[in-house]
């Protein structure tokens, strides 16, 4: 009679405890294709030239912001705030900024806080620190990005918040191009886009410029090609240490073309088909140039990665 009684007892309890956890996966599921609806909603092309304020580091750089600058026209205005591999909780000012004064000399430096909460910006642009696992395993990731949205939107409702997704180690023992097409959805939405969206307002606009997604789209049609132009292996689009060895990370002109030209058609929604590519960096110095159809099959890869992710809010 014992043992009966007790069954009777726990039956309903465990019965109850597998309800609840049906119930919480269901909501889980709801709410992740409710925030996945959020991102990939489009966004009305803005009306005119745009001011953009750029947080990140090196893989921001000073050169790609200055690119995406002369490829946008007159009109266009940015400020910027960078720092060594640094994260968003250190631009927010809970951690040490490494290389501030090195990286912010320069006539674009405006300080984040600042600027963001300034509402003069018509879109603010923020990444993270790479490696990306430790920064979401260390750094609170998804809590920081959040807080620049919010503050960003207190100042502005309708400012328009840009995760920039970047990449990783060239050398990475897990693949360079097998990392970029698992680390989109586990690590830049399912690990700092959604759960910092989920923390907004409906009404908030955050999407995300694919940089790690064209640079490997445009590597695979490179290398299946043998090469086209100046470009015959991922290598070509990225930067040399000072002895002459591989920067497994860093780009050069031609890869931070590559990226401005990902930022101008997710900010603008334009083609960026056509655009020229003699460009300058962010010292006035005359940048290596891509050839012709380099730049031609850089365009269209960007434009041909951007219409198939709706993630970037872009209709072209």
């Amino acid at each position: 009679m014992k043992l009966t009684r007790r069954l009777a007892l726990t039956v309903p309890v465990i019965a109850g405890a597998v309800a609840a956890a049906m119930w919480w996966r269901a909501a889980s599921r709801a709410e992740g294709v409710a925030l996945d609806e959020r991102l990939a909603a489009p966004l009305a092309a803005p009306k005119g030239p745009m001011a953009v304020f750029h947080i990140g580091h090196s893989l921001v750089n000073r050169d790609m912001p200055a690119m995406l600058a002369q490829l946008a026209g007159e009109g266009h205005r940015y400020e910027l705030q960078l720092g060594w591999g640094t994260t968003l909780k250190a631009h927010w000012g809970d951690d040490t900024i490494n290389g501030f004064d090195i990286e912010n000399a320069n006539p674009r430096f405006r300080a984040a806080h600042e600027a963001v909460g300034s509402g003069e910006y018509d879109a603010i642009v923020l990444t993270e620190m790479v490696e990306i696992r430790d920064a979401l395993r260390y750094f609170d990731s998804p809590v920081y990005l959040a807080r620049w949205a919010e503050k960003a939107l207190a100042a502005r409702p309708d400012v328009r918040i840009y995760l920039y997704e970047t990449w990783h180690q060239l050398d990475d023992s897990e693949g360079w191009l097998e990392r970029l097409d698992a680390d989109l959805q586990r690590y830049w939405l399912d690990g700092i886009a959604k759960p910092a969206l989920a923390k907004l307002p409906a009404s908030a606009q955050l999407r995300i410029i694919p940089a790690g997604q064209v640079l490997a789209a445009f590597v695979r049609e490179v290398e299946a090609r043998g090469g086209v132009g100046n470009v015959t292996q991922r290598t070509d689009l990225f930067a040399r240490n000072p002895d002459g060895s591989q920067d497994q990370i860093h780009l050069n002109d031609l890869g931070n073309y590559l990226v401005a030209l990902v930022h101008y058609a997710v900010l603008h929604h334009r083609s960026p088909v056509g655009l020229p590519y003699a460009m300058r960096r962010g010292d006035g110095t005359v940048a290596d140039a891509p050839a012709q159809e380099t730049a031609r099959m850089m365009q269209e890869t960007v434009l041909a990665v951007i219409r198939r992710l709706p993630i970037t809010g872009v209709s072209i």
